[in-house]
């Protein structure tokens, strides 16, 4: 069983406490959500559980073929002691796959997804990459040659993930002595910052000892305001444009830069590096934090209200997908996934005041429609019927609530 099926099932426990930490942060007076940020993160979520569905990336073929014939049968597969080693493992080539993603280029461009966010919340915990299958896979290899269990491997990987969810808050400050072993709040908040002081530092997943081993942990200071966010800014609620701008960036740097050695550079350099004539031709705008301001469009109650109902409309589409799997063919399965992306994409497209976005907002309805009444999109499938129902909202809030209230706010 692959560890992302237990995310899946954790998700309703996801959104109850993210619910929790919202109410105790308008009753404390502290409250960090913002409504697009929220919606951005969440989506970046739901988008990011539909490549393991479909089974895309070679991790299965790959940890198979080492577990059957590379495996030097290290561990018990009777005794406690191999979940425990397990665990403790799972969590060292976590620090070090965490670690890469943050010191080679092309990695990164997978693992700036998660870092995007300019606040620091438990919904920033579900903001995550859609491109991780292409490489992550590769620093577990290790746990499958020592000779950890299949079903061992994907339940600390999922206890590992768990874990680090409770992590992404402010409302916490210090834990004691817990500082010293696990990766709590406080040092993850750390991890978040852009701040000059605390970049590159704090990996573990789950502990902070290995952090403390190599050399890259910091202490969070009560003297320094947090920053959260990336040194160049995304700027944008698209989930499309956060999952693949670095690698527009590396793909742009590559062909126009006239070095064939940095054409190459350019993919396994440091996430900083580039080469000197693009950096010209293509400057790179980075935040001025004594000045800085986080991203923050703003739009009509009327847009909030539509894209909310959009945004909770795909959230249970992403479930049902998931939880309806055996009933689909794979074609099925892929042709709503991207109808979802494209659904979910165009929401965020709104929110963010994109030119004409309502205007495709009805195209892509137009089209969606036609999918269904042609059975492009299988009509039984109950996530087919939730994008009927979307679909004909869609078409009554946008073609004719929308151009009514206008007139009446325009008459009184």
């Amino acid at each position: 069983m692959d560890s992302s099926i237990y995310i899946t099932y954790a998700v309703p426990v996801f959104f109850l406490m993210i619910g929790m930490e919202l109410a105790f942060g308008y009753a404390a007076g502290k409250n960090n959500y913002r409504l697009n940020d929220s919606i951005a993160a969440i989506s970046l979520g739901l988008i990011s559980r539909l490549p393991p569905l479909l089974n895309i990336g070679l991790q299965g073929i790959v940890w198979t073929y080492v577990a059957k014939n590379l495996n030097l049968q290290l561990l018990s597969t009777e005794s406690w002691m191999t979940w425990v080693v397990a665990f403790i493992l799972y969590d060292a080539c976590y620090y070090w796959m965490h670690r890469m993603s943050h010191e080679v280029k092309f990695l990164w461009a997978s693992h700036v997804v998660h870092h995007q966010g300019e606040e620091f919340n438990l919904s920033t915990a579900l903001r995550q990459t859609s491109t991780g299958w292409l490489w992550k896979f590769i620093f577990y290899i290790p746990l499958f040659m020592i000779g950890v269990p299949g079903e061992v491997f994907f339940t600390v990987a999922a206890i590992n993930l768990l874990y680090q969810f409770w992590v992404h808050t402010e409302h916490i400050k210090t834990l004691g002595f817990l500082e010293k072993i696990f990766i709590t709040p406080s040092n993850h908040r750390v991890h978040h910052a852009q701040n000059a002081e605390y970049i590159d530092a704090n990996y573990g997943g789950v502990f902070i000892l290995w952090d403390r081993i190599f050399g890259t942990y910091i202490a969070e200071r009560t003297n320094l305001k947090t920053i959260y966010g990336t040194v160049k800014p995304l700027r944008s609620w698209n989930p499309i444009w956060s999952n693949f701008e670095i690698y527009f960036q590396m793909i742009r740097d590559s062909y126009y830069t006239k070095n064939l050695g940095d054409k190459i550079k350019v993919w396994f350099s440091d996430t900083r590096w580039r080469p000197e004539d693009v950096t010209q031709r293509f400057p790179t705008k980075t935040n001025d934090l004594s000045e800085f301001e986080k991203y923050d469009p703003k739009v009509s109650k009327t847009t909030k209200i539509f894209t909310t109902t959009q945004f909770v409309i795909n959230s249970i589409i992403s479930t049902v997908i998931i939880f309806t799997i055996e009933d689909q063919t794979y074609s099925q399965t892929a042709l709503l996934a991207a109808t979802l992306i494209a659904s979910t994409t165009l929401v965020n497209l709104v929110l963010e005041n994109a030119k004409n976005s309502y205007q495709i907002e009805l195209v892509f309805t137009v089209v969606v429609l036609a999918m269904i009444f042609f059975e492009v999109l299988n009509p039984s499938l109950l996530a087919t019927q939730i994008f009927f129902y979307q679909s004909v909202f869609n078409i009554l809030y946008i073609a004719i609530y929308m151009p009514l209230n206008k007139r009446f706010l325009t008459a009184s």
